[in-house]
């Protein structure tokens, strides 16, 4: 399993941004897809996630302003960020895993696998 993130960068508060994740290796449509963030000297915390179904879950933190999505033919994994906050600044990371967990945000921060991460500072 092989996760790339893109997309970030730096931001002014109360902006947009659009995190991507190509993932390659397995069986994408089914698995329960996620993102997290890590700040610095901070626990990972997460943020959303998707199952196989296509249903969402996201952090109270986040909830109404991202929003997760996939491209199963792509094999494509999107956050939209709106309305971004300072305390939205973090390294933000792409995670799978199995499609018979309960698919949410904190367990897929735990899950199979994740990417290198891609950084988000709002300011």
């Amino acid at each position: 399993v092989q996760l790339v993130e893109s997309g970030g960068g730096s931001v002014q508060a109360g902006g947009t941004q659009r995190l991507t994740c190509t993932a390659s290796g397995y069986a994408f449509s089914t698995y329960c897809l996620g993102w997290f963030r890590q700040a610095s000297g901070k626990e990972r915390e997460g943020v959303a996630a998707i199952d196989g179904d296509g249903s969402t879950t996201y952090a109270d933190s986040v909830k109404g302003r991202f929003t997760i999505s996939k491209d199963n033919g792509k094999n494509t994994l999107y956050l939209q960020m709106d309305s971004l906050k300072p305390e939205d600044s973090a390294m933000y990371y792409c995670a799978v895993d199995y499609p018979e967990v309960l698919c949410s945000p904190s367990v897929v921060s735990g899950g199979i696998s994740w990417g290198q991460g891609t950084q988000v500072t709002v300011s």
